[in-house]
């Protein structure tokens, strides 16, 4: 009696309509059982071309039939290729959310322009909430210009692999993920938009990142492909928006701020970082870039505003020689601001409630 590899090998005989090339090496083949007399097989196609089962309904029955068969169950799904690829991407989004299953609350750190200091704020946050008592994972998600590395002092540094899963670098307790660590960090990543959305998700998905409270995701300024991304593969917690006080730099924020809100990701607030320069002789502070800015954008959006982080050469310093200031400098002002954005955080992570992202279209 014929057994399923035979069915298979029989298959192989049998063109899609219109095609040389034979339904199983296109992988339209999707199941196939044998039972005694009886051969049940289940075929896949995407076409929006209504006719292709009638078409291939009969050659496929005529193959079975020729191997002894007298009983034939054949099913033939048809979908459209926009079906198809909602049913792909929902299959990769619950691979993905699976990986991070035992990760609480994840947060992405964004900004709308570079230059304003997103980097260090997620570095010195996860310290902070490490501080704080909490699990913490980092993941820089900046593919161009993966900089937490240097930032932690972890240059040079490789994960190691197990069971088919990257293990993630520790920093002081917080585990790391970056592009930095698997490419030299001299070459520049010449990447168009799709590359970067497989990377991040590889990120995401292929790294055992264990038991976490918090994931936090360092995204590259702007709303592109990357934002999007983490955006659709995740259920985010929300999203903290970085700016500096001018509103040359908020403006761009707040382009952030409504594209996380259009995705459906909770914004849980606003940082206003290098926020008055704090004089290490006089003790004064004075406002370089203005001061207050980031406050008022978020009474304006409604958001909360997490705290603000003032100039000091400390911050500046600890994050070129890989001595984040939350670890290497605790007792100072800017600290303890850290630490009091960490905690408002926690109180707004504590009343959020994880919304799923729906399918959205850009007006």
């Amino acid at each position: 009696m014929a057994t399923k590899e035979d069915i298979l090998q029989k298959l192989q005989s049998v063109p899609y309509p219109g095609y040389s090339r034979d339904i199983v090496s296109f992988g339209l083949v999707k199941d196939v059982r044998a039972c005694g007399d009886t051969a049940t097989l289940k075929l896949e196609l995407v076409t929006t071309d209504g006719k292709i089962s009638d078409k291939l309904r009969p050659p496929v029955e005529r193959a079975v039939r020729e191997l002894g068969f007298t009983e034939i169950n054949l099913q033939i799904i048809e979908k459209t290729a926009a079906a198809a690829k909602a049913e792909k991407q929902a299959a990769k989004q619950a691979a993905t959310e699976t990986s991070l299953s035992n990760v609480k609350y994840k947060i992405a750190i964004a900004s709308g322009k570079g230059g304003v200091g997103k980097s260090t704020v997620s570095v010195n946050l996860a310290f902070a909430l490490k501080t704080l008592g909490k699990k913490v994972g980092l993941l820089d998600a900046d593919i161009y210009g993966p900089n937490l590395p240097m930032m932690l002092g972890l240059e040079g540094q490789s994960p190691r692999s197990a069971n088919r899963k990257i293990i993630p670098l520790e920093r002081d307790g917080v585990k790391v993920m970056s592009l930095g660590f698997l490419a030299p960090s001299d070459t520049a990543v010449i990447w168009r938009g799709p590359l970067v959305g497989r990377a991040i998700e590889q990120m995401l998905r292929d790294v055992d990142w264990g038991e976490l409270d918090f994931l936090i995701i360092d995204l590259p300024p702007g709303t592109g492909d990357a934002q999007l991304t983490i955006s659709q593969k995740l259920v985010l917690t929300g999203a903290v928006i970085v700016s500096t006080p001018q509103p040359v730099a908020l403006s761009d924020a707040m382009k952030g701020l409504r594209m996380f809100q259009k995705v459906n990701v909770p914004v849980l607030g606003v940082v206003e970082n290098m926020s008055r320069f704090l004089c290490p002789d006089c003790g004064k502070e004075h406002d370089i870039f203005g001061y207050g800015g980031a406050r008022e954008a978020a009474q304006r959006e409604g958001v909360k505003f997490l705290g603000d982080i003032p100039i000091i050469a400390a911050i500046r310093v600890g994050g070129d020689t890989g001595a984040p200031v939350v670890l290497a400098q605790p007792q100072l002002e800017a600290v303890k601001r850290f630490l009091k954005m960490a905690q408002n955080i926690l109180e707004e992570v504590a009343a959020q409630t994880e919304i799923m992202p729906k399918h959205f279209v850009f007006q």
